[in-house]
């Protein structure tokens, strides 16, 4: 009776153990949304380290924007500018957007250098999903027409005259 006794207690413990792991295998966002990157299938049967990034979720009722703005552009912008947003995936709604955020830093992406610009969308289409790409405009002020044809040549002008001088 002894021996039955200790091996009910050892499958119990086993038991338990399973049910302390099977609840700790459980993930639940602290918001409602829908996975934008990570597949468990390629996960199953590796281990997991604290700290590893399994899933990116990102929320389903507010979005943020992100712009790449070139380098020649950014000096335009300034927090609080108001613009339009249109997506590949809707081109026949224009959504309204605030900038919200300017990095400070920028990257280099197909021999240009961009800065990333966060913006958060006002009134967002309910066909919306994480990922879309669209083209962005902020409105910056009133120019010229000359000025707005012309800037750029003249400013690679002077840039180009810079380098020889100096």
């Amino acid at each position: 009776m002894a021996i039955l006794q200790a091996q009910i207690e050892q499958i119990d413990a086993m038991l338990s153990l399973v049910a302390d792991k099977l609840s700790r295998a459980t993930l639940t966002a602290p918001f409602d949304g829908i996975v934008v990157a990570g597949d468990l299938h390629q996960l199953l049967g590796t281990p997991v380290e604290l700290g590893k990034v399994l899933f990116t979720v990102a929320p389903l009722d507010s979005y943020r924007v992100i712009l790449q703005v070139e380098e020649r552009d950014i000096s335009y912008l300034k927090l609080g500018q108001r613009g339009e947003l249109t997506l590949s995936g809707i081109p026949h709604r224009q959504m309204e957007f605030s900038v919200e955020q300017i990095t400070p830093v920028s990257t280099a992406q197909d021999g240009r250098n961009f800065f990333r610009v966060e913006a958060r969308l006002f009134n967002p289409s309910d066909r919306v999903r994480p990922g879309m790409e669209g083209v962005g405009k902020v409105d910056v002020d009133e120019r010229r027409l000359i000025w707005i044809w012309t800037h750029n040549l003249i400013d690679w002008v002077r840039l180009t005259v810079w380098k020889w001088l100096f």
